[in-house]
């Protein structure tokens, strides 16, 4: 098994690949290495850049140079698989490691190319690539350092390479959970005690923990990812687990209404709103979906409903309208929904408020502003959440300023922008709750 390097400074993987398992694969014959300098394949005094056409800055790497180095490398090891690097390329992925390391095991010549300067000419990766790859979503000076990552992970999937192969199949991004924590002596360090259970010899209830812990610093720190892989009903019941609860209200009161210049008011409640919001939030886990309206009338209206479906022909004429007003809850002010929040949970919840446009700074500061991409700053607090949605204009400037955060609005590349509440929650809650899937493809 042999990988070439393509590079501009050959003299960076010199101790790179004299050090620790990399060193220890060559030296065990289960892969072979060779840096292959651009330089060595110019004429002497000829240059390895060219400016790049048009108006802009740098060089780039001349698409002949590449040409020669990879012919000089295929001619001495045979046809290869190509991997460029760039901050354009696909982001590299665990998945991506273990195809490069059974490309290698099926037999392939593996290249890695690694561009200076401003890059490769685009014309030499239409041509040769095989993989474009990124890591990360900032810019390096080359692909040198990118191109040691790629090498160093898909060797840890080589057998023989990494003494136990145990620890290879339980890395992180393997499965849906990072690795657990893992300790060693001293017991007691700056105050902090390995966990009992660790030093216990309960090895099924050590299997138990490490899961659970696991699973808790994957949703505490990386949602994101976490929320792209498909896993069992089991490990979905352990995601849920370390989720904070949450809670969702339906403001009908310190709303904005009227025409061009709105005012503070009321607004009445519709039976959609009723049915679709309990159906969006039951599929999401919400602990209580909450409806907030000081009109008597109102409430009068909303109760009839719900008493049809809670009890009576209604329970059994739709078991899953049923199952999802089961949570429903009839407030008359969002004071009461912090009490019925604080008597469940035992503490005081983060208020998180909606709205269909940016609000003004002056009624809350930027950095109490969130994306779809901050449930880790949420959650870390270790706090039940309610996310609050207006009705007619949307909700106050007064509400919103006493809120702990607000949501960036939801948004298409288009300038419409007034999607009907009901709309707004089932994607709110699904941008920030929901799964959503990511099958892996070459």
């Amino acid at each position: 098994m042999h990988i070439s390097i393509l590079s501009v400074f050959p003299e960076l993987y010199t101790p790179f690949l004299q050090t620790s398992l990399v060193r220890r694969a060559q030296d065990n014959g289960l892969v072979s290495y060779e840096v292959v300098p651009f330089h060595a394949v110019c004429a002497p005094k000829e240059r390895i850049d060219a400016p790049t056409f048009g108006h802009g800055a740098g060089m780039l790497i001349r698409p002949e140079v590449v040409e020669r180095a990879v012919q000089y490398a295929e001619d001495a090891h045979g046809p290869s698989f190509k991997i460029f690097f760039s901050p354009q390329g696909k982001p590299l992925t665990q998945y991506d490691v273990k195809r490069f390391a059974q490309k290698l095991q099926e037999g392939k010549h593996l290249m890695l190319v690694a561009a200076r300067y401003e890059g490769m000419d685009a014309r030499v990766e239409e041509h040769y690539a095989d993989a474009l790859v990124s890591v990360g979503d900032f810019v390096l000076m080359g692909g040198d350092i990118p191109a040691m990552m790629v090498l160093e992970g898909l060797l840890r999937h080589i057998p023989g390479v990494v003494g136990r192969q145990e620890s290879v199949q339980e890395d992180s991004f393997t499965g849906p959970f990072f690795d657990y924590p893992e300790y060693t002596a001293p017991v007691v360090w700056h105050e902090k005690e390995v966990p009992e259970i660790v030093r216990s010899g309960d090895h099924g209830k050590l299997r138990e923990w490490r899961l659970d812990q696991a699973a808790r610093k994957t949703v505490m720190s990386r949602f994101d990812w976490l929320r792209t892989v498909l896993m069992p009903q089991e490990y979905k019941k352990l995601v849920t687990k370390h989720i904070p609860p949450h809670y969702v209200v339906l403001m009908h009161d310190d709303v904005l209404v009227g025409g061009r210049e709105p005012i503070k008011g009321a607004t009445s409640v519709t039976s959609l709103d009723i049915h679709d919001i309990a159906r969006s939030s039951c599929t999401y886990g919400i602990k209580n979906y909450c409806i907030v309206t000081p009109l008597l009338d109102q409430q009068k209206i909303v109760q009839q409903l719900i008493d049809f479906w809670m009890q009576g022909a209604g329970v059994t004429y739709n078991e899953h309208r049923h199952q999802s007003l089961e949570s429903f809850r009839l407030l008359n002010s969002f004071e009461q929904v912090i009490d019925l929040v604080e008597k469940q949970e035992g503490e005081k919840p983060l208020v998180i408020a909606t709205s269909a446009r940016m609000v003004d700074r002056d009624v809350l500061k930027p950095e109490r502003t969130i994306t779809y991409h901050d449930q880790s700053l949420i959650w870390q607090q270790e706090r039940p959440v309610i996310l609050v949605l207006g009705t007619g204009q949307g909700l106050t400037r007064d509400f919103v300023a006493q809120c702990d955060y607000l949501l960036v609005p939801l948004e298409g590349f288009t300038d419409f922008n007034h999607l009907s509440v009901r709309s707004a929650a089932a994607i709110i809650l699904d941008r920030w709750l929901g799964s959503n899937i990511k099958f892996v493809r070459e």
